[in-house]
């Protein structure tokens, strides 16, 4: 395995962390988080951090990176995930991908076109026209006027999409489109391996509903409510739980209630994540894995060693 990076992903709840665990070991891998809200330091319980004892372990990286309230994204992520990369050759280890950031894992092997940083007063005003009666809606059509192949791929409702989408348009001067075309990702340069990790939906569902449980019983109020006291940055402040919890922290509703969207609303999010690595040919699918990652590792394994 010489030169490969390896990818296991999935959605939330599969089991992508029990089984990269045991497959590190077995082949002498260091783990990449491949996950948009573990790089936040201080969102350890309700972004399922690796344990300290499993860090013990084995090595990993780009956890616990930027505080919550500093912006973080798919650029910053791919420049670092490379020089990551490096430094575990270098080790004589396997660099392996972990998470369930679909933006993340396609920035590390597509890689990202190169172009004028976001731009905060556009970008501030493009959201606001989104948020007017038919702004949305407007926005999508000025996009689809100037890049008709963004505005097919893109989801009229998908408003961060379209913003950003518009800023690359008015800070270049060329679509999302062509700027795409100019991009060269890690799969360039090392053969890859990505495998994605396929629960049952009851049973994906049922550890949800689980990990949610556990994650109350570990402390999730107190470190919410922690956070909710900070300038969070755009992206820390998606973080499934936070606005379920400042619902019940302002008293707009019960405690059970904020439990239940929180699980609602990570088993939506888990549908969005199996779209997204569904549209990707070179996912190789391991099946049923979420209460097994013995038997998931072990698929891998043979895989690996063909």
């Amino acid at each position: 395995m010489n030169k490969k990076i390896i990818f296991i992903t999935g959605p939330t709840a599969s089991g992508k962390s029990s089984t990269a665990m045991i497959l590190a070991e077995r082949i002498g891998a260091e783990i990449i988080s491949c996950d948009s809200m573990q790089v936040y330091k201080g969102m350890d319980i309700i972004t399922s951090k690796p344990s300290a004892s499993d860090r013990a372990r084995v090595p990993h990286h780009l956890l616990d990176i930027v505080p919550p309230t500093e912006e973080y994204n798919a650029f910053r992520y791919y420049e670092e995930a490379a020089g990551k990369v490096e430094d575990i050759f270098i080790r004589g280890k396997v660099p392996l991908f972990v998470g369930g950031t679909g933006l993340y894992v396609s920035a590390v092997l597509n890689g990202l076109f190169a172009c004028a940083p976001e731009r905060s007063l556009l970008r501030e005003e493009f959201y606001r026209q989104a948020a007017s009666p038919e702004g949305a809606a407007a926005l999508h059509a000025r996009l689809s006027e100037h890049d008709p192949a963004a505005g097919k791929r893109i989801h009229p409702n998908d408003v961060r999409r379209i913003v950003r989408a518009l800023e690359v348009w008015d800070s270049t001067g060329k679509s999302i489109s062509d700027k795409q075309k100019e991009r060269k990702g890690l799969s360039e340069l090392y053969a890859t391996e990505i495998f994605c990790l396929n629960p049952e939906r009851e049973q994906l569902y049922r550890r949800i509903e689980e990990r949610v449980d556990e994650m109350f019983a570990s402390g999730l109020e107190k470190e919410a409510r922690g956070l909710l006291e900070m300038p969070l940055s755009r992206t820390a402040a998606f973080a499934i739980g936070l606005n379920e919890l400042k619902e019940y922290f302002e008293g707009r509703c019960a405690l059970d209630e904020a439990r239940r969207l929180m699980k609602l609303n990570t088993r939506h999010y888990a549908k969005r994540q199996m779209t997204w690595f569904r549209k990707d040919k070179r996912v190789r699918w391991i099946n049923r894995p979420a209460a097994r990652p013995e038997e998931a590792a072990e698929i891998i394994w043979k895989e690996l060693s063909r």
